[in-house]
């Protein structure tokens, strides 16, 4: 056994799920030595596509995330994905080849790269150490929501394991997983003698800012769990409009806090990456930010008490803070510290598990106020509390589709049981907030580096780790474009996938931010391409949207065998940006 091959059988070992790369001559043999560990792998047709597949199985299975690289251009490659992956604080390992010969053509600093971007770079130095060291990788990624690159010097690589056989192996790893982990991730100095990595983020997002909070306990410098929880209890119990905003943090841990909000009154609202997690309540108000309803930011901005559940209230979360009224008071509940005093600074912090947390509360609060919550208020949710509820006045027309009427059709016509992945752009509100999920499972929103061009990629590894789902694609036609290499992977995969492609012909957000000003747009808007024709090349379904009418062609697919995945070429108005735009670039 050599080490690449050992590398890949201790991640087998470990419990990796299915790798996502491409493969080049320097990840050859320990790609190989995964596939040989019955690790399934995915072929992409670029890496930065690989690294957006792996993040997004990772979001959407609950298995860590991996990559598979060569070294220099095969890591640089990835790197867009690589860094929403680590600001996401995605559970991913990335293996890449690395040239440690200076003279090189493949040289570069790769344990910097990864540092700059956030990501915490690790490196297997020898056979000796080889089992530890991948087993450390692994526990940074999964222990720690970090994004883990680890370096495999080509020399390295082939050095022989005379001590190592298949049974010595899985037992060393066995062993070392079963052992207490450490409980932080090695500093990028201690790990490759590059620049320490930065502090670690909340379960929401990067951490930034400060501002005032709790009082920190004198040994540890943050609020200690039980001071915490006590003042947080006679919040809850003094608050008359509480509202609980969940963010990536509190996924899966539904029923404990549906079981606090119904003994203290509150209503519900999640962030983007947790659409969907109070989906059939009839206290949820959906997406709280600039994707929020009318009645949704009218509910947030009287609360008297917002509770954020691993969620960092960031300026998207909260329209720049405009949710938060003067006078209402912040909570938070997160397993960083650092997050308790990010964007909004919390009046009341409680570091700990959101599941936990939220049990603990229940015990200690007292029933009996009816908080927010009214019969008269559960009407007007019920009413008005989506934004296909929301009444507008149709643009159609001209040979192109308003986007709304285009989205609510599509929610009507596709199967419930969906996995929506969202590129970036002017469109994207529309397909977030119009196109339902079931639950938080079937909502992939890899936005946190709001990069266009990896919604294409999102919905190939959230349809690997979700193959019990409709997978549905929105993009822009400008990521579209960006992400068009990886048509080939989803029809050699045999994915039953929708992909729908939101043509306005232009960087839209571009046009609606600059335009008004008077500035000339001749570099952000393009001729008309004919999408439909390139996925047929590709060997999907395609049907062109110009009109309500032209929809036909997606129930026909819809009711039909779907033994190939379709593109739907929509051609929307483009005379205004989406509504949610305004808000976006104040953040600019």
């Amino acid at each position: 056994m050599i080490v690449a091959e050992a590398v890949g059988r201790v991640l087998a070992a470990c419990g990796a799920g299915t790798t996502f790369g491409v493969v080049g001559s320097g990840n050859f043999h320990v790609t190989n030595a995964l596939v040989a560990a019955g690790v399934p792998f995915v072929a992409a047709r670029h890496e930065g596509g690989a690294a957006t597949m792996a993040d997004a199985y990772a979001r959407m299975s609950g298995r860590a995330g991996i990559v598979s690289v060569h070294q220099g251009p095969g890591l640089t490659n990835a790197m867009t994905g690589i860094t929403e992956a680590a600001k996401s604080r995605t559970p991913l390992i990335v293996l890449a080849g690395e040239a440690t010969e200076p003279q090189s053509n493949f040289h570069i600093d790769q344990s910097a790269l990864a540092v700059a971007v956030g990501a915490v770079a690790m490196r297997v130095t020898g056979a000796v150490d080889v089992v530890e060291q991948v087993v450390r990788a692994y526990q940074v990624a999964v222990g720690d929501r970090r994004t883990v690159l680890l370096n495999l010097p080509l020399d390295v690589q082939s050095t022989p394991c005379p001590d190592l056989d298949p049974t010595t192996l899985t037992t060393r790893t066995t062993r070392l997983l079963t052992a207490a982990p450490p409980s932080t991730a090695p500093s990028a100095s201690t790990a490759t003698g590059s620049t320490p990595t930065p502090a670690g983020r909340s379960s929401e997002e990067p951490a930034g800012g400060a501002g005032s909070g709790p009082e920190p306990s004198p040994s540890t410098g943050v609020p200690s769990a039980e001071d915490g929880l006590l003042e947080l209890v006679r919040a809850l119990e003094t608050a008359r409009r509480p509202v609980f905003i969940a963010g990536r943090g509190a996924r899966g841990a539904r029923r404990e806090l549906e079981e606090l909000a119904e003994r203290t009154g509150a209503l519900l609202a999640t962030s983007a990456v947790a659409k969907g997690l109070f989906r059939g309540s009839p206290w949820d108000l959906d997406v709280s930010g600039g994707f929020a309803t009318p009645l949704t930011a009218e509910l947030i901005r009287a609360a008297d008490l917002v509770v954020g559940w691993g969620c960092a209230l960031n300026m998207w979360t909260t329209r720049h803070g405009s949710l938060i009224s003067p006078g209402t008071r912040v909570a938070k509940v997160d397993l960083d510290p650092a997050a308790l005093k990010t964007h909004v600074p919390a009046d009341v912090g409680v570091v700990g598990d959101v599941a936990e947390v939220a049990r603990s509360l229940t015990a200690r609060v007292r029933a009996g106020a009816p908080g927010y919550r009214s019969p008269e208020l559960a009407g007007r949710i019920e009413a008005e509390g989506r934004w296909r509820a929301v009444p507008y006045e149709d643009e159609s027309g001209g040979g192109r589709i308003d986007p709304r009427t285009l989205t609510i059709a599509l929610d009507d016509l596709l199967p419930q049981d969906r996995i929506v992945s969202i590129d970036s752009g002017n469109f994207m509100g529309y397909p977030s907030m119009f196109l339902d999920v079931p639950d938080e499972n079937g909502f992939c929103f890899t936005q946190a580096f709001q990069s266009i061009g990896l919604g294409l990629a999102t919905a190939i590894g959230a349809a690997v780790a979700r193959p019990d789902r409709l997978p549905v694609a929105a993009l822009g036609d400008g990521g579209a474009l960006m992400g068009l290499a990886e048509l080939e992977t989803v029809v050699r995969l045999g994915l039953p996938m929708v992909i729908v492609v939101y043509d306005d012909e232009a960087y839209g957000a571009e046009v609606h931010h600059f335009g008004p000003h008077g500035h000339p747009l001749d570099t952000v808007r393009f001729p008309p391409a004919d999408l439909a024709a390139i996925a047929r090349g590709h060997g999907l379904a395609a049907v062109t949207v110009t009109g309500p009418d032209d929809l036909a062609g997606v129930a026909e697919w819809t009711g039909g065998e779907r033994d190939r995945p379709l593109l739907v070429h929509a051609k929307v108005t483009r005379e205004r940006g989406s509504w949610w735009l305004e808000e976006a670039f104040k953040g600019h």
